[in-house]
């Protein structure tokens, strides 16, 4: 294991079981794995960054290199602040890679000390997206398949109450 600092950033609204795996498959890869829950102002988020933190870190709390964080701004300028080496991103499908592939470049330009790696999600996660999840859950639909197990009532109830889609 590298003695590297990885940031996987997301939204994570919700958290889901995609989000978890490569999360865990980071930590294999890096000393330490800062998952950073980013400032989306192009989302409207049915979750709120306190919200998400508490659910990435109930998730993760058995990965004892991984932390949990939020930050507003360029993920570039997050990578600088705490040294991070690589950032992790996960691809579903081609269409994920031309614009994570078009972020990664960018942030390369903005901060040349960080390195993107992409880690292709597994095949029975390859449909799975936060949307998804909200819109299921926000019908009464099962989303236990979808989430982590212990997340899951919370989310259906947020979402009910939100009537978020």
């Amino acid at each position: 294991m590298n003695d590297i600092i990885a940031v996987c950033p997301g939204s994570f609204d919700p958290v889901t079981v995609g989000h978890i795996d490569i999360i865990s498959r980071a930590s294999q890869m890096f000393s330490e794995v800062v998952v950073v829950v980013m400032q989306n102002r192009a989302k409207s988020p049915s979750f709120t960054i306190e919200e998400r933190k508490e659910m990435l870190m109930e998730a993760t709390k058995d990965l004892k290199n991984v932390r949990v964080d939020s930050f507003e701004g360029l993920l570039a300028d997050y990578t600088e602040k705490i040294g991070a080496g690589a950032i992790v991103k996960g691809l579903r499908a081609m269409s994920d890679f031309e614009y994570e592939f078009q972020m990664a470049l960018t942030n390369k330009k903005l901060n040349p000390n960080t390195e993107t790696v992409f880690l292709t999600t597994r095949a029975e996660n390859m449909y799975l997206s936060s949307s998804m999840v909200k819109q299921i859950g926000s019908m009464g639909g099962d989303i236990s398949d979808f989430v982590p197990k212990e997340l899951a009532e919370k989310i259906v109830e947020r979402l009910k109450q939100r009537g978020s889609i």
